[in-house]
């Protein structure tokens, strides 16, 4: 059709959008490392249900077989072991909410 040049000639590559795609494409890797999870496995969360988990069991079934064993040397067979059974109860309380006014570890 016509001879005439376009208004505008396309514009070659510029050092600096080349410059500022890189610290682009840097900082975006930089700041996909920092929001990783750093914990691989089981996170803190699964860690302190599971403590929380042994600390009541431990203490229940602690407090029973201390009971029991006082029952079978003293002959007092319901009562050491149903004081031995609350003590080991409020052990394990005492333990979780220790456990739950802890402050958390540095992740880092």
């Amino acid at each position: 059709m016509s001879d005439e040049k376009p208004a505008r000639e396309s514009i070659a590559e510029d050092a600096r959008i080349d410059a500022l795609e890189n610290r682009l494409k840097a900082a975006r890797e930089r700041e996909d490392e920092r929001i990783r999870p750093k914990i691989k496995g089981a996170d803190a969360n699964y860690r302190s249900g599971n403590r929380v988990l042994a600390d009541l069991l431990g203490g229940i079934f602690g407090g029973m077989v201390i009971g029991w064993a006082f029952d079978a040397l003293v002959g007092t067979l319901p009562w050491g072991l149903l004081v031995g059974l609350f003590v080991g109860i409020g052990v394990a309380f005492r333990n979780i909410i220790r456990a739950a006014n802890a402050r958390p570890a540095d992740p880092e």
